[in-house]
């Protein structure tokens, strides 16, 4: 498959290009996707979203790719986004949408011209109080898989915070492996959450991180310091806000998401 015709568009700082694959083309390599991702010599982008037709019968399929090029399960701030751009191309003509990742099936809401909320599904993996030895001595911190694997770390100085190498040494710890994880430093200010995200795949801090901020907040609950709705302030400086219950079965997250140009590639 070759690119031509794409979209550009970012979830509160996230960005991403996207696709309208509902001709069923072959899915290009992971090089290819390298490429194009790549800023500076690329479009720039945290992802490849591709937006085809869903075999179970929903409204389309989100099919995920990490600028590294390599498939996710899910992405927070792609969902919304996508949402966004099904509208924009046509391919969807309501306001709520329900369309499946590779896991899971999702509902979302546009809220206005530029505004999307999205149901995220129920998080496993929940680890609590995990202590994990670093070059940067032990780091204590909890895990919870909102989609894709979350490991967050709540700090009383989110700017000293060092996201790049702590972020990657613990991406790459032992404990977390095979997969890896995403680290997220969260600093409570008043009545919101300042967070900053190191994403396995970018392998680098990211502006936002949707199912990040919906793992920070949740978390924040559990440890009974917060409550729903939660406010979270992205490294863009843009506000996420993330809904959930006391069960965690019924997770909302919702911000602005932004067109930023149609173009051509010609890679």
């Amino acid at each position: 498959m070759k690119i031509k015709e794409f979209y550009k568009i970012s979830g509160s700082g996230n960005d991403f290009i996207m696709v309208d694959n509902r001709g069923g083309n072959r899915r290009p390599p992971r090089k290819y996707i390298e490429t194009i991702c790549r800023r500076g010599t690329g479009v720039g982008a945290d992802g490849l979203i591709l937006l085809e037709r869903s075999p179970k019968g929903c409204d389309f399929k989100m099919v995920y790719y990490n600028s590294d090029g390599r498939e996710a399960d899910m992405c927070g701030n792609g969902g919304r986004s996508i949402a966004l751009f099904a509208k924009m191309i046509g391919a969807v003509r309501k306001k709520h949408l329900v369309f499946e990742s590779r896991k899971a099936v999702h509902e979302a809401y546009l809220l206005g011209e530029n505004r999307v909320r999205l149901q995220l599904q129920k998080p496993h993996s929940l680890k609590i109080g995990v202590a994990i030895d670093t070059s940067f001595g032990k780091v204590k911190g909890s895990f919870i898989n909102t989609g894709v694997p979350h490991f967050v770390i709540f700090t009383d100085d989110i700017e000293r915070a060092d996201v790049f190498n702590m972020g990657r040494e613990i991406r790459n710890h032992d404990f977390f492996k095979p997969d890896g994880t995403n680290v997220n430093f969260v600093m409570p200010q008043r009545n919101r959450l300042i967070i900053r995200t190191y994403e396995r795949g970018v392998e680098n801090e990211t502006l936002a991180c949707g199912t990040g901020s919906v793992a920070s907040a949740l978390i924040w609950g559990m440890q009974s310091l917060g409550e729903s709705p939660a406010t979270l302030k992205t490294r863009s400086g843009e506000l996420l806000k993330v809904y959930f219950n006391s069960s965690f079965t019924d997770i909302w997250l919702e911000g602005l998401v932004t067109f930023v140009y149609k173009g051509i590639l010609c890679l």
